[in-house]
């Protein structure tokens, strides 16, 4: 039996959505419990409307709730009762497996990341998401953990992407490919050009730099860059898949030609559909700390928080954490070699 610790006061539709997708999540799978943890006042009445099954769902208190425009210091310093902050308490503690927030992103980072501390080989943990192409899912981090990183930092990415991508995606020896401006290596700014030369030597499937038009049909099949390029490429996927589901509909509606043609296609159309709805994901795995933690997008619906409770009890049977630190640990040398002693000076 699993048990996953929802931030329930964490996200703009927060405490309905929360307490929504946690029920929703049960017919999903069947071992998952989870715990509720926030404002007894406001997680109850909501629990009680939607009558779940008897033990499944339970509630942790926490007082407080952090802010969506809160700084994560203040909440670090100031807000040791808040919701996010008890659910990562109750993981470092073992009395759950894994913490799932649509709350403050950059809290949520910087509290999972000192509750549950860094893996040794890693400066600052990073957010993966999964895009998928023509050629298969790719992994793409970090999507807005940090946004100023080092090349060394980019070097770490590589690692835990490689490591994620391999043991849980599935791709063996998957291809590693830097974001950059251009495919040439001399191409991009100083952090690129440095990290370039990083990967060079790193001992993984590296195929050099790659452009924003490779993430969906691409040889990569892991995609690093900063903090600050990877969110803009997940919000721009996100907003294109909308506008472009958008536009079918109504170009399809205006015509009996067009409705015989989604007619016929319905199956097809169906299974993009799916394969491109971020709810069916639910969240991106904060990678690189000493545990399991899901953030979600801070308008999440109830669908896309039981898919991340979902993904995260698969994360925990599938030991992710584990395997990402034995992917990181078969590079030690590397990471805390030459590479990481000039840049720690």
């Amino acid at each position: 039996m699993l048990r996953i610790a929802l931030d329930g006061m964490g996200g703009d539709h927060a405490p309905a959505a929360m307490v929504e997708g946690a029920v929703q999540c049960l017919d999903r799978d069947p071992e998952l419990n989870v715990v509720l943890v926030g404002r007894p006042e406001a997680l109850e009445p909501e629990l009680a409307r939607l009558s779940p099954p008897s033990g499944r769902i339970t509630i942790h208190p926490a007082s407080q709730v952090a802010g969506m425009d809160e700084a994560p210091g203040h909440v670090l310093r100031h807000q040791r009762d808040a919701s996010v902050r008890v659910a990562f308490d109750l993981h470092k503690a073992g009395q759950v497996d894994a913490v799932v927030s649509a709350g403050n992103s950059g809290a949520t980072m910087a509290v999972g990341m000192v509750v549950m501390g860094r893996l040794p080989e890693v400066d600052r943990p990073a957010l993966a998401s999964v895009f998928p192409g023509l050629s298969g899912p790719t992994v793409v981090l970090d999507v807005g953990a940090n946004v100023d990183c080092s090349p060394l930092m980019l070097l770490q990415f590589a690692y835990m992407g490689a490591a994620y991508a391999e043991r849980v995606v599935g791709l063996a020896n998957p291809a590693v490919g830097l974001m950059s401006i251009g495919e040439e290596g001399g191409k991009g700014n100083h952090l690129v050009k440095q990290a370039y030369e990083y990967l060079k030597n790193s001992g993984l499937n590296f195929i050099g730099n790659v452009e924003g038009r490779d993430l969906f049909a691409g040889p990569a099949r892991v995609v690093v860059c900063d903090g600050f390029v990877g969110n803009v490429c997940l919000k721009l996927a996100e907003g294109m898949f909308k506008a472009l589901s958008r536009v079918v509909k109504e170009r399809v509606a205006v015509s009996l030609g067009g409705r015989l043609g989604a007619l016929l296609l319905k199956p097809t159309l169906k299974t993009l559909a799916k394969d491109l709805d971020y709810e069916n994901y639910g969240g991106a795995p904060l990678l690189g700390i000493n545990g399991v933690a899901y953030v979600c997008h801070g308008a999440s619906t109830p669908k896309a928080i039981a898919s991340a409770l979902v993904v995260a009890a698969a994360s925990v049977r599938g030991r992710v954490a584990e395997h990402v630190a034995d992917g990181l640990a078969q590079y030690r040398g590397r990471l805390l070699g030459d590479n990481g002693a000039e840049e720690r000076e």
